[in-house]
């Protein structure tokens, strides 16, 4: 088996439902010893989700999240737990939680109790909207995330309605941020020898996504809509719907109206340049419709291809996980059987010549581990007398 970049890392991990595991899950397939905490006969949240057993097994949500780990259910009101969990993080190199502030430090788990038994820890924290300020103890959830941020209500239409983003980007955004903070905070451990603490919440992450918009309105006082560019949109055909990005060309116009067969709109004065396409949209969008609705998706793909305008087909995700790119990307995973099926994942979107993504451990009934761990604890305490 190949060595993975992240084998010999301990991480003990309090998290549940997305932002957290998504982040554990990408440090535990890529080598790390993951040991999820799980409150005893409950577990995780995410593995009532869908109505299904609290094992788990038969979870497509849970399963989705916590493949490579192990899991550990204890009730950490007892004191022989308590310790437990304690042993672990005295020998750990990273410990996360996405609780809101305070709960970890009311169960005796905050950064600054557990520092004083292991300087070398990286303490990461994933909230809602951050460790202090008026919204710190506010319930954290991805769709709030995207109100409050100001994401919910772009769009490529103001005509459209504001909506909820149907896919947790805050979530996953967040997730992957704060493994970026624990791997930056192990880095800098090598150098220094010293832990610190790490945190990241789903409303900065949201602001973070708008990097290019924000600057736009702070420095101009300008809205940058990429989805509202005059030549860009989602059109209807025949027998489906495509998305065209009319850009990085020097007459985009001029092209498209060639692969559509209509006269060279960018010759007239109303269309001649960006800024006139921007005031008279709703007319080139028009003009756009009416034709794309005259044929088929693989007509039109053809079409804008040979004129070299990015586009694409708008499918649906039963499409795209059936796409030959998904499978030779390595984007679909196998993690064993249970009684309602196979599980089946998606994979990494991180491919490394060198540690390609496994599932070495399938996703973990409720305190599958409890037995294995608790157990190497006691010999470990047994060495030590």
């Amino acid at each position: 088996m190949n060595s993975l970049p992240l084998d010999g890392i301990r991480v003990i991990d309090f998290t549940q439902v997305m932002l957290g595991p998504c982040c554990t899950q990408t440090l535990a397939d890529y080598g790390a010893e993951v040991i999820k905490i799980e409150k005893a006969k409950i577990g995780d949240l995410s593995r009532w989700s869908l109505g299904s057993d609290p094992d788990g097994l038969n979870n497509p949500v849970f399963c989705s999240l916590n493949r490579n780990k192990k899991s550990l259910a204890l009730d950490l009101k007892l004191t022989e737990a308590r310790d437990a969990v304690l042993t672990l993080i005295a020998g750990a190199d990273v410990v996360v939680n996405n609780f809101r502030p305070g709960v970890m430090e009311r169960m005796g788990f905050g950064y600054e109790d557990l520092k004083k038994i292991n300087k070398r820890l990286i303490y990461a924290v994933g909230t809602g909207f951050g460790l202090t300020g008026p919204y710190q103890h506010k319930g954290g959830q991805d769709i709030l995330a995207q109100a409050l941020s100001g994401v919910m209500r772009r769009k490529s239409d103001s005509a459209h309605p504001t909506s909820i983003y149907a896919t947790p980007l805050a979530d996953y955004s967040a997730g992957m941020h704060l493994v970026q903070g624990i791997l930056l905070a192990l880095l800098h451990r090598e150098k220094t020898g010293e832990g610190q603490q790490v945190a990241v919440s789903l409303y900065n992450s949201m602001l973070a996504m708008q990097m290019q918009e924000g600057a736009a309105h702070m420095m101009r006082e300008k809205d940058l809509n990429w989805g509202a560019f005059p030549l860009t949109g989602v059109f209807d055909t025949t027998d489906g719907a495509i998305v065209m990005v009319g850009a990085f060309k020097q007459n985009p116009l001029q092209d498209i109206c060639n692969a559509l067969e209509i006269e060279d709109l960018s010759a007239q004065d109303r269309y001649k340049d960006f800024d006139s396409q921007m005031t008279h949209r709703p007319e080139l969008q028009a003009i756009f419709r009416e034709n794309f609705a005259k044929n088929s998706n693989t007509h039109w793909l053809k079409r804008l291809e040979e004129v070299d305008i990015l586009c694409a087909p708008v499918r649906n995700l039963a499409e795209a996980l059936q796409d030959p790119q998904t499978v030779i990307n390595k984007m679909i995973l196998e993690a064993g059987e249970t009684a309602a099926g196979p599980i089946r994942l998606i994979g990494s979107p991180i491919d490394m010549s060198a540690a390609p993504v496994s599932v070495r451990i399938a996703p973990p009934r409720l305190g599958q581990h409890n037995d294995e761990i608790l157990t190497s604890l006691e010999a470990r305490r047994g060495d030590a007398a």
